[in-house]
């Protein structure tokens, strides 16, 4: 098996020793995230309150080259308020850090659940979010996608636990691990073996492995579909094999109880069969 090519050591390397863990903010199967204090970052002295993504041992090799991946995909992005910024890394030795912006409020798909209110029975409504803020957070993830597709990147796993949220409740788009760097093709086929998406993924993608701008716009639809139901899973109720086996006849979810439908049209747009019939990003972020 040949061994990873790493990245060279750049002006984005960290000094270990300036980074003191503080805390656990996540954890998946093969990483985690943790709360981090960097002192003097980048020659900017004081003390840095970030997050630090790492990788666990002994994690499959899909996962160490989609973790080197995602480092330099978030090195190629300018600075945009609802992207995620990049704050340096440690890849010397091991194990490597991909170092970014704390982000208080965690991930949008939590973030939403924590604020929904129980009455009787398991029925629920927003305890302290009105549909201009549910809306704004769509406005958010759109335009941070909008400039991510403008740089020639496709994302490919777009979904609320993939969206941060900051003190001020702005929604910043993270997670790279699966995404493309497309600026020489329209389309991307995907080989990986890693496991997918699939509630989130486009007909193309789920049956053809084709990737492209207009696949993570399908994606920003069950995203849409998301923040309007606080959280909720998509597809309630239905197995994986359902799912699939449901958008394969042309299925797409009904309206969400409360949902303005205008919004709910947006999605409905998300979702057309045709990949070039869907909205970009630029028109959905004007449109909302």
């Amino acid at each position: 098996v040949s061994p990873i090519k790493l990245p060279p050591l750049d002006e984005w390397e960290v000094s270990r020793e300036a980074i003191v863990i503080i805390g656990r903010l996540g954890e998946g199967s093969f990483g985690e995230v943790l709360k981090a204090e960097c002192y003097d970052l980048h020659g900017s002295q004081g003390v840095h309150t970030v997050a630090v993504k790492k990788l666990k041992e002994h994690c499959p090799r899909e996962e160490v080259e989609a973790f080197y991946r995602e480092l330099q995909m978030m090195k190629s992005l300018p600075l945009h308020p609802n992207v995620i910024q990049l704050c340096g890394c440690c890849t010397s030795q091991e194990p490597a850090f991909i170092i970014m912006e704390f982000v208080s409020n965690g991930n949008l798909q939590q973030y939403l659940r924590d604020r929904r209110s129980y009455g009787n029975g398991r029925q629920w409504t927003a305890a302290t979010l009105t549909t201009r803020d549910l809306t704004a957070f769509a406005v958010h993830v759109a335009s941070g996608m909008d400039f991510v597709s403008s740089q020639g990147l496709l994302h490919r796993d777009l979904a609320a636990r993939n969206v941060l949220v900051s003190d001020e409740l702005v929604c910043k788009v993270s997670d790279f691990g699966l995404s493309r760097d497309v600026i020489n093709c329209r389309e991307y086929e995907s080989k990986t073996k890693r496991c997918l998406p699939l509630r989130w993924m486009s007909p193309e993608s789920l049956f053809d492995n084709i990737y492209s701008t207009k696949s993570d716009v399908w994606s920003f639809g069950v995203l849409l579909w998301e923040i309007v139901t606080l959280g909720s899973s998509p597809y309630p109720g239905m197995t994986g094999r359902d799912v699939m086996e449901m958008i394969d006849q042309g299925y797409r979810m009904d309206r969400p109880r409360h949902c303005p439908k205008p919004l709910y049209d947006v999605m409905r747009d998300c979702w057309s069969a045709e990949p070039n019939a869907r909205p970009s990003f630029k028109a959905l972020t004007d449109r909302l």
